[in-house]
């Protein structure tokens, strides 16, 4: 498969358009094959909150690695009770997370950057495929302020690793436009976020940061890397 060669006119379409409205308009043209992956940070409960209030035709799902937070659970929950919708789970396989175990250890992704991507990998790569296929556009909350990479990114854009079109509605959103807007429309969120952790991942793989630290700066606090599982590659 190639890259679609109506990508630059739906580019064109949606840089007039608000990330609400934008969300409305890839629902229409592709419908029942856009969805939207949340890792419940602060970016993708906006992005659920703009699905849930249209009523949009946008599947969410979610990656459960097996060492996330307590309160990444929890939340998970009250998102669902709240927008009265089912966030769909998907899980690494039995089998790959058994052999990835015994091959590095239960805490081997500290030993070194090769072994932490091959459980990203297992973890968080591989179900992200599958949650992907047979789709047509995936929904992002990336924000290109979070990282160096990141600001390089385009709003729409074609994901040869996975064969689907790219959308990251909030590409633009400042930190505080962000905050705001949670803020404003009383939408649940972390609250690990109250304590430093503003990008959160596996409970293991993710500290608080400090004052004046990059965002990303505590994923995968020990390495120095890109601070990127893989999902979101270049």
């Amino acid at each position: 498969m190639s890259q679609p060669l109506n990508l630059s006119d739906l580019e064109s379409q949606l840089a007039s358009l608000s990330a609400e409205e934008g969300l409305k308009l890839v629902a229409d043209l592709f419908p029942g094959k856009v969805v939207f992956s949340t890792s419940l940070g602060q970016e993708d409960q906006v992005i659920t909150q703009l699905i849930a209030s249209q009523k949009l035709s946008i599947q969410i799902f979610s990656l459960d690695t097996g060492r996330l937070f307590p309160e990444t659970l929890e939340l998970l929950s009250r998102t669902e009770s709240k927008y009265k919708t089912r966030i769909k789970v998907y899980y690494p396989e039995t089998a790959s997370v058994e052999k990835l175990v015994e091959d590095i250890g239960i805490n081997g992704f500290y030993e070194s950057v090769e072994n932490r991507k091959s459980c990203c990998f297992v973890r968080k790569v591989a179900p992200l495929k599958r949650a992907l296929a047979g789709n047509a556009v995936w929904v992002t909350g990336l924000r290109a302020e979070q990282s160096a990479n990141r600001s390089e990114m385009k709003r729409i854009e074609w994901d040869e690793a996975n064969q689907i079109i790219k959308y990251n509605p909030l590409l633009d959103w400042t930190f505080d436009q962000m905050i705001s807007y949670i803020e404003e429309q009383k939408i649940p969120y972390n609250p690990l976020h109250n304590q430093g952790f503003i990008s959160i991942g596996c409970a293991p793989c993710t500290r608080a940061i400090l004052p004046g630290e990059d965002a990303r700066a505590g994923r995968w606090w020990w390495e120095d890397s890109k601070k990127e599982c893989g999902l979101h590659a270049k």
